[in-house]
């Protein structure tokens, strides 16, 4: 299975640069519910591992009532990313520089909503992701996404004629689901830095992407 990107990590690129720091309440997502099972522990495929439906994901995402007033949802951003590339990282150039700009993972089956966050000093962003596909499927996709992303410290997105620094580093997940993977990201560019969070939890045949300012995603 080809694993596309996400500048959602990397849909970030657009937003990354207007996200400020700021404070906000927290929120359990939906889709996701407390496990004892140890991070990196291995999917296994079981019974009712068959996916969910894009149609049967859309109720499970979050909304304005969940997370609080200060919340407003985004439109969808339809916008294509052909034109970025990503270099000074092998890894993820082997998964496919183009892809490393697309709206959203390759899992057949996907759910996704962004909101601004208008509680702080200024707007910040959060996008959430669902997606289903079978255990292993899930598992596989997304350790390659992150052990890629961490695995190089340094690299940099180019999107038409801008070129911006991104810097990973791997932080600790909270212990929620089968597997947990999450990342800090600084993206630089023009003189500005932005520092973008990304937690991935897979329960099942259902894994959630939350990514955006930190104490958002927190």
């Amino acid at each position: 299975m080809r694993v596309r990107l996400t500048l959602t990590a990397l849909g970030l690129t657009g937003a990354a640069l207007a996200l400020p720091a700021c404070s906000a309440g927290t929120s359990q997502a939906k889709s996701a519910s407390p496990s004892s099972a140890p991070a990196g522990h291995p999917a296994a495929a079981k019974q009712g591992d068959a996916p969910l439906s894009s149609a049967a994901l859309q109720p499970r995402l979050l909304d304005e009532s969940d997370l609080g007033p200060d919340y407003t949802r985004k439109p969808e951003d339809t916008s294509s990313h052909d034109d970025v590339t990503v270099t000074g990282c092998p890894a993820l150039e082997k998964l496919g520089g183009d892809a490393a700009a697309g709206g959203s993972l390759d899992f057949p089956h996907k759910a996704k909503a962004s909101f601004t966050y208008t509680g702080g000093s200024g707007g910040s962003e959060v996008s959430e992701e669902l997606y289903s596909d079978t255990s292993a499927k899930l598992s596989d996709g997304i350790g390659r996404i992150f052990s890629a992303m961490t695995g190089c410290p340094t690299y940099q997105v180019v999107s038409g004629s801008t070129a911006i620094n991104v810097t990973s580093q791997k932080t600790a997940a909270p212990r929620l689901g089968d597997e947990q993977w999450s990342q800090l990201m600084t993206f630089s560019a023009g003189g500005q830095d932005s520092v973008v969070k990304q937690t991935a939890i897979r329960e099942g045949r259902l894994l959630l992407v939350v990514s955006g300012a930190p104490a958002l995603v927190d």
